[in-house]
């Protein structure tokens, strides 16, 4: 019951609430002993010595807490933090017993006074600081983020049970009675951090070792060098400076005002100690019923906004009411949240660096930092007060400048967060060393000059990719030098790319290559001799037109029925109609046919001439064994935009060698035949390979109908045309970027991507108690349970296939949403072996993602990596019984699992699935249709349907 209530409360999970806990109750102690010895020391120092006198104390404490870092880090490198901590905690308690005996002997002087006031300055961020670095340490990013809230708790209530026992121990005992309990009382830490050591600590994780190597370098470089290297670090320091620096100033003006009003020294002192512990009792508030949800809610950086944020309000209100119950209302936003979402979201903002150098930064922020801090607050307010004698009330101005500057730095934070991540997750992923070919030898002349002298022909045809319409007048004779290249395909290369140079450019090299038996580079030459020379059409035309060479008569056919297709009197005077229909009598027979290059040029002849007459013969070679020639056959049929070539285009999609063809071939049609396929059924009637390629297809046009019609396709409910879909707008987002897509839209698919996620698995788990207990009460025969069982595995194998696929389309929603390459290296460590690439992915995730997304989407990852082990997740998912969630399938799925689902009712033999069944009649997809009515008429014995 108890353990229910804290995994339910406060996000515990088996195997942490002993270590939560120990943590909880240390913090708790050391938090309590500040609030013992900070209000009692604070009061005697101001009784004593005044509050003019408290400037000159932070610049000493500054002065120390420098001194202090230097011997602290040095003592960090030679011993390890658990040897050193325990060493603390000895002298922490030696000295405020000593303060004790001081006290009772009324032994009390100035120099006492300004020693124990440093102490104090150093005990608090010391203490505090290696308690942090302990459960930085102890817990990963992920448990942090649930548990530090819970743990940060124990701080708050220190807070509470220090302040009120300081107020009840000093108005019964007095000041001495109470410095003593606070020095017994650091005792009880040591056996404490023994347990959490042995529970925890004393087995680092792999990624702690990993990451002390990793940082190794690091770590012997100094320690102000380390931070000023890390943009991350860099932030975080100026942010607990500028922190520290305004808590100062707030606190000088509310003791300034608190002394003026309370003269006596245990009055003074009871004040404080009851404001402080009543900004804790809020703290502790906040801590147990809102920091959690906040951090979740808004994520890391936005909750570190709301203490600058409150701390200006409050400021505001203070130049309207200059009175001492705003600065309680400013002091107390400073107490409470500081301590709690405040402290919780600050350490949760460190957890990416590397632990062997977020030890010694840490220190050196929370110490050095801190104090260095603390004396430029006492420069300020020595130069403000004492040189310029200002009324404190001016130090609220002060106070909203530093403020502004702290929003901006938290800002700038977001971003290093962010990289702190990538960077993590990218060092703890295992990647093989992919080599893919590409480029990357430096544009410049002489390169250039050498890859077309002597580069292999893939590098070759790259630069001249890259040179693509670039008209550099000194390759040119490098380029022309190409047309004797061994490779035709860098000849062709060649030939287009002289098209940039002056008409004429190397003709007789042009010529030449005529003579070479290859139907693609003759006709290239052509094509180039046609348009690029000053040759007369008509001597080409003459010269080629019935050369004995078949590759050069074939070729010049082909480029005259491009060039007299809009011009009859050319056609005519070449007699264009009786040369194709001599061609295609001549390879219509077997002692006709010489090559299939020559039916292959003959193809796109008749698709380029515009006579319907000879689309006979596409339509037969539509249906040629010879994968060349159907290749061939398709981009003439593509070419023609015949419209009785479609259908039987339409089911080459489905065909791997001919699918880049088909699509290309499509798209001559124009865009209206994408809209024609999507408003007809014949889209639901394709075939499931050639359906997925309809999206590519759209996305071919490039235009921002492309983009409106799949966001269409985005509700469609077969899941591979919805991945399809996303992929095409993704690359349409990549590589044209005037196109608009709404992200309106891609959240709304994104929201119904994960309700069709979530209820796989709701569906998936109640499937698995239909295989493990069947209950088939109207099957009679063995054979028809042998057929329900495979029907409902055949069911649950798809439900996996489209599980992975559908978390794939989340993924993808989010590229196009995000950055595509910080989606992509969370996904990567999202599913690597190692837990800490998870725990990080699952982190930078956490806080990338906008709250609305971030609801819908993180429980279903988490769920997903965290899974396997003993851990709960926020998401719940319950069975349904079978006719539900068939009802659900039926509804939602596409054209496959419907099949199944008919199938699987159909041997189930039960008249109550009936109505699942029915409004499928009514289904665009004829298999479906036909297959429900069937099944229906063998439950009902229904002798007519639709």
């Amino acid at each position: 019951m108890i353990k229910q209530l804290l995994y339910k409360t406060f996000g515990l999970r088996d195997g942490e609430i002993a270590i939560s806990f120990l943590m909880q109750l240390y913090i708790f102690i050391v938090i309590t002993v500040l609030l013992i010895v900070k209000p009692t020391v604070n009061a005697l120092f101001l009784n004593t010595l005044g509050a003019d006198n408290l400037p000159y104390a932070y610049l000493m404490v500054a002065a120390v807490a420098v001194i202090t870092t230097v011997l602290y880090n040095k003592a960090l490198k030679n011993n390890s933090l658990y040897k050193i901590t325990n060493y603390a905690l000895v002298i922490f308690s030696v000295f405020f017993i000593a303060l004790s005996v001081i006290l009772y002997y009324k032994a009390l002087n100035q120099f006492v006074l300004y020693f124990y006031y440093l102490f104090v300055a150093m005990f608090a961020v010391i203490a505090t600081s290696q308690f942090w670095t302990f459960a930085n340490m102890v817990f990963n990013a992920r448990e942090a983020k649930r548990l530090f809230g819970f743990i940060g708790a124990g701080a708050i209530a220190g807070g509470v049970f220090g302040g009120y026992l300081t107020s009840l121990i000093v108005s019964s005992f007095g000041n001495k009675t109470v410095i003593l309990v606070a020095g017994l009382l650091m005792l009880v830490n040591i056996p404490i951090l023994q347990k959490i050591y042995h529970l925890r600590l004393r087995k680092l994780n792999i990624y702690s070792r990993r990451n002390q190597n990793f940082s190794e370098q690091k770590v012997n470089d100094s320690t102000l060098f380390i931070i000023l290297k890390s943009k991350h670090l860099t932030y975080l320091a100026l942010i607990t400076g500028i922190s520290v620096l305004v808590a100062k100033l707030v606190d000088f003006q509310f003791s300034d005002f608190a002394n003026r009003n309370f003269r006596n020294p245990d009055d003074l002192a009871s004040f404080f100690g009851f404001w402080f512990s009543t900004f804790n009792v809020i703290a502790l508030l906040i801590q147990l019923l809102l920091t959690n949800r906040i951090l979740t809610k808004l994520g890391v950086s936005t909750t570190l906004l709301i203490l600058p944020l409150g701390i200006a309000l409050g400021g505001l209100l203070f130049l309207t009411f200059p009175e001492l119950w705003v600065l309680v209302i400013i002091k107390g936003l400073d107490g409470s949240f500081k301590q709690s979402i405040n402290k919780a979201a600050f350490e949760l903002s460190i957890m990416p660096i590397p632990i062997g150098i977020k030890n010694q930064a840490k220190s050196f922020i929370d110490v050095a930092v801190d104090s260095v801090a603390t004396g430029f607050a006492g420069f300020l307010l020595v130069f403000l007060i004492k040189k310029l004698d200002l009324p404190t009330s001016y130090i609220t101005i002060i106070i909203l400048f530093f403020v502004l500057i702290w929003i901006v730095l938290i800002f700038r934070l977001r971003e290093a967060y962010y990289n702190s991540f990538r960077e993590n997750i990218k060092r703890n992923l295992v990647k093989k060393n992919t080599s893919s070919f590409g480029l990357k030898h430096e544009t410049t002349i002489v390169t250039a000059k050498a890859i077309l002298n002597n580069g292999e022909e893939e590098e070759i045809l790259n630069l001249l990719d890259r040179l693509n319409n670039f008209k550099i007048k000194t390759l040119k004779p490098y380029i022309i030098g190409l047309l004797q290249h061994e490779s035709v395909t860098v000849k062709i290369a060649a030939i287009n790319q002289l098209y940039t140079y002056d008409k004429g450019t190397a003709i007789k090299d042009i010529e030449a290559l005529l003579s070479i038996k290859n139907d693609e580079l003759v006709y290239e030459a052509l094509e180039y001799l046609l348009h690029h020379t000053y040759k007369s059409d008509s001597s080409i035309f003459n010269s080629y037109l019935n050369h004995s060479n078949d590759y050069l008569s074939n070729a010049t056919l082909l480029c005259l029925a491009k060039v007299a297709k809009n011009n009859y009197s050319l056609a005519k005077r070449y007699n264009l109609e009786k040369r194709i229909a001599q061609k295609v009598d001549e390879l219509s027979t077997p002692d006709g046919f010489s090559r299939k290059e020559s039916v292959a040029i003959l193809l796109n002849t008749i698709a380029h001439s515009g006579y319907k007459k000879f689309h006979s013969f596409i339509a037969v070679h539509l249906n040629n064994k010879d994968e060349y020639i159907v290749n061939y056959a398709i981009q003439a049929a593509g070419l023609s935009k015949d419209e009785q070539f479609i259908d039987k285009l339409l089911q080459f999609l489905k065909e791997k060698p001919f699918k880049k063809a088909t699509i290309k071939a499509l798209k001559n049609y124009g865009y209206k035949i994408v809209e024609t396929l999507l408003e007809s059924n014949t889209l639901e009637n394709l075939d499931d390979d050639a359906k997925k390629s309809i999206p590519k297809l759209i996305q071919s046009f490039k235009t921002q109908d492309s983009v409106n019609l799949l966001q269409k396709l985005l509700k469609h409910k077969d899941i591979i045309v919805r991945y399809k879909a996303i992929i095409a707008l993704s690359k349409l987002k990549e590589k044209s970027r005037d196109l608009y897509i709404s992200n309106r839209l891609i959240k709304s698919a994104l929201f119904r991507e994960c309700k069709f996620y979530k209820n796989t698995l709701i569906i998936k788990k109640s499937i698995e108690q239909q295989i493990e207990s069947p209950e088939d009460k109207h099957a009679i025969t063995l054979d028809a349970k042998t057929e329900i069982s495979i029907a409902r595995t055949s069911i649950y194998d798809i439900l996996i296939e489209q599980e992975q696929i559908s978390l794939k389309n989340i993924f993808k929603l989010l590229s196009i949403l995000y950055n595509k390459s910080d989606i992509e290296m969370s996904y990567e460590g999202l599913f690597s072996d190692i837990k800490e690439a998870k725990i990080n992915a699952l982190e930078f995730l956490d806080n990338l993602l906008q709250s609305q997304l971030k609801t819908n989407v993180f429980p279903l990852i988490e769920h997903l990596v965290i899974s396997d082990e003993s851990h709960k997740t926020t998401l719940q998912l319950h069975q349904i019984s079978e006719k539900n969630y068939l009802n659900l399938i039926v509804k939602n799925r596409g054209k496959r699992l419907k099949l199944e689902v008919i199938n699987l009712i159909y041997y189930l033999n039960n008249k109550n699935y009936a109505s699942i069944i029915k409004p499928l009649l009514k289904h665009k997809n004829r298999d479906v249709k036909y297959l429900a009515f069937k099944t229906l008429n063998s439950l009902t014995g229904l002798r007519s349907a639709s």
